[in-house]
Order: structure tokens, then sequence, then C-alpha cells
């Protein structure tokens, strides 16, 4: 289920006017890696694998990932979305989403004895982990994270109330209660904007210089990689469009690595949210995807604006992924 990244390279007038009732050219810059990252192609298939193996209906804890057309494709297939465990009755399956859970709903899952898969991407797993084994060095965690977010809920949740501040910003950081020789450690949510989270770890370790980090940083490798493309597009056009949720934090920080770099950028779910208007006097087309956005979206976008502009198409790759993750054994027995 990896997305491929077509070049599509067309030829076409490089002059800046066009005839009368000809639609001027545009240089679409798209940018690679983009789209479906590895932990979303094993979320997606573990539903599939549930309804294939279980039947319908399969209850899923929140979105599988945060997309729209893919919960409704879903659907479609006999998954039924649901935020709290409350709302799935005991004789069916359930999964639980990509972004991890609390302790507690697995606990919970156990004590009424539902079957569940837990589809929680193996990337957001290992800060889990680690946030448990820093508990066992009585350290207190610092959770670089947004309040709110599902990820942020459910890395919480793995540890008692009060072993764990989340801060947002470095104005977070110089509100924190503690001493430079407490026990502390930080963490970090995996979907994260890199340049904001290096400030916010160097203002940690300005503060607090014998603060524990990871071995390796949280922020995922397809978050990276995505942040990175765009900016090795975002400076040469004058636009970029990105498409995602707006509840898809890796989607919103890709928006906001092109509005940093000077370039207007605007978040779309579908290709029928462009305005038309958004095209006028733009050359250069920059164009991306979240992380948890199909490929399918993508050339759907394209098509549209191919619609409204005579398009000469290059793909422009930052980095190569080949990232597959395993689906969970009960599946596969």
């Amino acid at each position: 289920m990896n997305a491929s990244f077509p070049a599509g390279t067309t030829t076409v007038d490089q002059s800046n006017t066009a005839p009368a009732g000809a639609k001027a050219p545009l240089s679409l810059m798209i940018a690679a890696p983009r789209g479906f990252c590895a932990g979303v192609d094993r979320a997606i298939e573990i539903v599939e694998k549930a309804l294939e193996r279980y039947g319908a209906p399969v209850y899923v804890r929140h979105e599988i990932v945060h997309n729209k057309y893919v919960v409704e494709g879903l659907m479609a297939k006999g998954a039924i979305f649901v935020e709290e465990l409350d709302e799935v009755p005991d004789d069916v399956p359930v999964v639980f989403s990509a972004h991890g859970v609390p302790k507690s709903v697995p606990a919970e899952a156990q004590r009424r004895k539902l079957l569940y898969v837990d589809a929680t991407c193996p990337l957001v797993s290992k800060v889990h982990r680690q946030a448990e084994r820093l508990i066992e060095k009585d350290c207190h965690i610092i959770f670089v994270g947004h309040e709110g977010h599902p990820e942020v809920i459910g890395t919480m949740g793995q540890v008692e109330p009060g072993q764990m501040t989340l801060v947002e910003s470095v104005e977070d950081v110089d509100k924190l209660p503690f001493e430079p020789e407490d026990n502390l450690a930080y963490i970090t949510q995996t979907t994260l904007s890199v340049d904001d989270t290096k400030e916010v770890i160097d203002a940690l370790v300005w503060r607090y210089p014998n603060i524990r980090g990871p071995k390796a940083e949280d922020i995922c490798y397809a978050t990276s990689n995505r942040q990175a493309a765009v900016k090795q597009i975002a400076e040469d056009c004058d636009l970029v469009l990105v498409i995602g949720a707006p509840n898809s934090s890796n989607s919103l920080r890709l928006v906001e690595v092109a509005e940093r770099l000077g370039t207007p950028s605007y978040l779309i779910q579908r290709a029928s949210e462009i305005d038309p208007a958004w095209l006028e006097g733009v050359e250069t087309l920059g164009l991306t995807a979240g992380a948890s956005a199909p490929e399918v979206l993508v050339r759907e976008v394209v098509d549209r604006i191919a619609e409204l502009r005579d398009v000469t198409e290059e793909t422009v790759t930052a980095a190569e992924e080949k990232m597959v993750f395993k689906l969970p054994r009960q599946l596969l027995e």
C-alpha cells in the first residue's frame, strides 16, 4: 500500500502570456515524500483485515487516521467509528486508532472481555515505552505536544496523573515550576514541527542542563521527511497547497513550514475546496499531502488544477521511504 510518486512531466508553452481563451501556464511542483506513511498504511490495513476476519461491523475507537475520505471509505465497508468504548457493544471487535490510547482503554476492554486490535503506530508506541522507562527511573516527564490531540491524550495516559507535564511552547517552558537539579526528562509528540520543537527542546536544555532526552528524536521519520520536502519546494513557489484534515497535526505543520519560508499556503481536504482566485498571479504552485491523505486525493487535486491552468508537473523528491510495519499477530494467525 505504499504511495507512489509519479513524475508525469509534460511539456507546455512556458511563456507568461496565453492566447485569448487559452489556459495560462502553471508549473506544478509536487513534493515527495507525501501522503500515507507506514503507520497510516498499517492502521488502515488493520481495519480492512479485521473486517475480512471478523465480518462487519467492526468498531473503531476514534478516527483510525485523520482523513474524512479514508474514514468514509472504511465506513462503507462496515466500520463504525465511535469516540469511547461505552459506545461499543460487548459482542463485536474494536480497533484502537493509530494515534494511540491511554492505558485505561485496553484495561477497560479487557475488563469487558472485548476483542480488540491495537492499531497504534509503532513509532507512537515507542514513545509510550520511553515514558514507562523514564517513570521507572523516577523522572518527571516534560512532554512536548499539542493539548487535546489524541496522540497527546494517549501518551499522557501511559503514566499516572502528575508524572508528566505538557508544554507547547518556549513560553510554557519558562513557566515550569521545577528546579535545575530535579530529575527531569523530555519526550515529544511524533507529528510536531521539527523547527518549533527544536526551539522548545533548546529552551528545556538551557533551563535544565541535566534533563534527559531520547536517544533519537521522537518526531517520526514521515513527519520530518514531509516537512523537509516542503522546505525544498516552498521558496520556489508562489503558493503551496497541503492536502489534509484540519485536525491532522502533521498536515497543519506542513502549512506552517511553507508560511515560515514566506510562501502563502492553504490546507484543503478535497479538490472541490480550491478557489480559482487563489491561482491568480501564481506561476509556480507547490503541492503536498499530510501523512493520512491518500494519493488518490493528490491526483484529484492535480486534475482540478489542470482544468484551470495548463500544467507542467514536476515531482521534487527530498527522501526515499521504504518503511513497512508488521500487522498485529492476531490478524495473521
